[in-house]
């Protein structure tokens, strides 16, 4: 299957990345100029940088699209949809909700909504922690905040140009 990611450069995308390569996916991974080697470096077989192309116009299509981060719409992103392809995203909203209600009746192409995109049951759940121990799913780490600068990780992720994750310490800086 052909998957594209959107947003594969954060904290969601970059699970979603490896995640698909591990699956046997060909995954095109979508992401700003100085996300690009990074993603690529997570297993993406093609890389399109938004500053440059919208992936909505470029021609390509995909069996799935995962919006991890909310910027496209299944409006815009359907184009780009294989005639059976489908529309994931992790931000619910009005439209969304809508867009899945039609496409269930219409049949054909489908919006979805999930918060995890994965039904937990134990032997998912051991073949990611198996992942992890393999070395073939990584944790991507951008910055690491101690409990007192919470308001300045928050104020950090809101920029929407994080690379990753953001580690919260559960520890307080101490005042010299």
């Amino acid at each position: 299957q052909r998957v594209l990611i959107n947003g594969a450069a954060g904290a969601i995308g970059t699970f979603a990345v490896q995640m698909a390569k591990r699956m046997g996916a060909h995954v095109t991974g979508v992401c700003s100029t100085g996300n690009v080697e990074r993603v690529r470096a997570l297993g993406a077989d093609a890389v399109v940088d938004y500053t440059k192309t919208d992936f909505t116009r470029a021609g390509e299509t995909y069996d799935v699209i995962f919006d991890a981060v909310g910027k496209s719409s299944y409006r815009q992103a359907k184009k780009a949809l294989t005639p059976t392809g489908k529309y994931l995203t992790t931000v619910l909203g009005n439209n969304i909700l809508g867009n899945m209600l039609w496409t269930k009746i219409a049949g054909g192409k489908r919006a979805i909504f999930d918060a995890t995109g994965l039904k937990q049951t134990r032997d998912k759940l051991e073949t990611l922690a198996n992942w992890v121990a393999e070395g073939e799913l990584k944790s991507v780490v951008d910055r690491t905040y101690t409990l007192d600068q919470m308001q300045e990780a928050h104020a950090y992720v809101d920029t929407g140009h994080k690379r990753g994750n953001i580690v919260i310490s559960m520890t307080i800086a101490t005042q010299a």
